[in-house]
């Protein structure tokens, strides 16, 4: 996520903006929870990796759009 924007304004919002550091850490937490359960290092009934996707991408969208808030205050 974020792979197309600078290393340090990425870092700059994560230090500024304590909501934008915990949705990250919890998109960060589920992705690789996410991955765990894909690869079956952690077992997980479908209901539940179904309900932590959904819970990743919501947290991704939500952090799309506090960047692109962001990135209209600069600009």
């Amino acid at each position: 996520m974020f792979e197309n924007q600078q290393r340090e304004d990425v870092e700059a919002l994560l230090e500024a903006d304590t909501e934008f550091r915990r949705l990250y850490q919890r998109h960060q937490k589920l992705d690789s929870k996410v991955h765990d359960a894909a690869i079956g290092v952690l077992p997980m009934d479908s209901a539940t990796l179904a309900g932590m996707k959904r819970e990743k991408l919501q947290a991704k969208e939500r952090l799309q759009r506090m960047w692109d808030t962001k990135a209209r205050q600069v600009h």
